[in-house]
C-alpha cells in the first residue's frame, strides 16, 4: 500500500486533505470512495457535500463494491448533501459567514450517525471547489479557513475536491499558495505515480542532464507552510514558479504521456 493509500485509509487526526482533478474527476471519485469505504470499515459516519454528479458517482462505485448505500442513508451513517444548496445557506454578500456556516455544518454533522460510539466522522466537501470554479477565490480561501476553525473545535477529517487542470496555467504557486497553506495533504490524482513518471521523463527530454539537478531542487525547495505534496504535483508547481521558460514544453509532453498508456509503460520499462 502506498503512503497516499495509507493516508486515505487512516487520515491524520483532524486531517484536511485536498485533491485537484480534471473536469471528469474520475480519479477524485476513486480516491474519495476509498476514503469513504475505509471509514465504513471502522464504523465511521460519512458526510458527503458534493455535486449531483459526484454523489451519483459515489453511489455507483460504492454499490459496485457491494456496499448497501440505501441502508447507510436510511440509518444516517451516510448523509449526502448538495454542495450548491448547502453553500447558499451561509453565503452573505458573496462571502461565507462564520455563524451561518457553523450552524449549517454543525447541524449536518449532528445528523450523521456513526455505527458505534468509538467511531469517527469523515467529511467530503466540494463547496470550496464550487467557489473556486466560479472564480470567487477569496471566498473559497475564507471557507477553507472556516473549515480549519471547525476542525480545531470538532474531531473529524475533511477531504476537499477541486476541478483544476494540473497542467494548466492556473496550477502555479501564486494561485495555489493559499490553498496549499490551508490543507495538511495534497492527494495525488493517481496513486500509481504516473504523473511523477510523466513529468520526470519530459524533464529529461527537454532539459537533458540538467533534469537531475532540478529534481533534487524540487524535493528540497517546497515551502514548509504548504500541504504535504506528491512528487508529480510538487514538480509541476516548482517548474511553473522557478523554470517558466521551459515549463510549457515540459508539461505539454508530460500531459501527452499521462494520456497515453503505452508511453508510460515504455517509461516504466526503461
Amino acid at each position: 500500500m502506498s503512503p497516499w493509500e495509507t493516508l486515505l485509509d487512516r487520515p491524520t487526526p483532524r486531517g484536511h486533505l485536498l485533491q485537484l482533478c480534471d473536469v471528469g474527476g474520475r480519479s477524485l471519485t476513486v480516491n474519495l470512495c476509498q476514503y469513504l469505504r475505509k471509514g465504513l470499515d471502522r464504523g465511521d459516519g460519512l458526510l458527503v457535500v458534493g455535486s449531483d454528479e459526484r454523489r451519483d458517482a459515489v453511489r455507483r462505485q460504492l454499490e459496485a463494491s457491494s456496499v448497501d448505500v440505501e441502508a447507510l442513508v436510511q440509518s444516517s451513517q451516510l448523509v449526502l448533501l448538495d454542495a450548491e444548496k448547502t453553500l447558499a445557506h451561509f453565503m452573505l454578500a458573496g462571502q461565507p459567514d462564520w455563524d451561518a456556516f457553523e450552524s449549517t455544518i454543525a447541524a449536518a454533522m449532528r445528523s450523521v450517525r456513526p455505527a458505534h460510539d468509538r467511531a469517527g466522522l469523515r467529511v467530503y466537501g466540494e463547496m470550496v471547489g464550487v467557489l473556486w470554479k466560479n472564480r470567487q477565490f477569496s471566498a473559497a480561501v475564507r471557507l477553507e479557513q472556516f473549515w480549519n476553525k471547525l476542525l480545531g473545535r470538532i474531531s473529524f477529517t475533511l477531504f476537499c475536491g477541486y476541478s483544476m487542470d494540473v497542467f494548466g496555467k492556473e496550477f502555479e504557486a501564486s494561485a495555489l499558495d493559499p490553498l496549499l497553506c490551508a490543507h495538511t495533504h495534497l492527494v495525488p490524482g493517481a496513486a500509481d505515480g504516473n504523473l511523477e513518471i510523466a513529468v520526470n521523463r519530459a524533464m529529461v527530454e527537454v532539459l537533458g542532464c540538467e533534469a537531475d539537478e532540478l529534481r533534487q531542487r524540487v524535493k528540497t525547495e517546497q515551502r514548509p507552510s504548504w500541504a504535504v505534496m506528491p512528487g508529480g504535483e510538487a514538480a509541476v508547481v516548482w517548474l511553473r514558479e522557478n523554470f517558466p521558460e521551459s515549463a510549457d514544453a515540459i508539461l505539454a509532453r508530460a500531459r501527452d504521456y499521462c494520456q497515453g498508456a503505452p508511453l508510460l509503460e515504455g517509461a516504466l520499462a526503461q
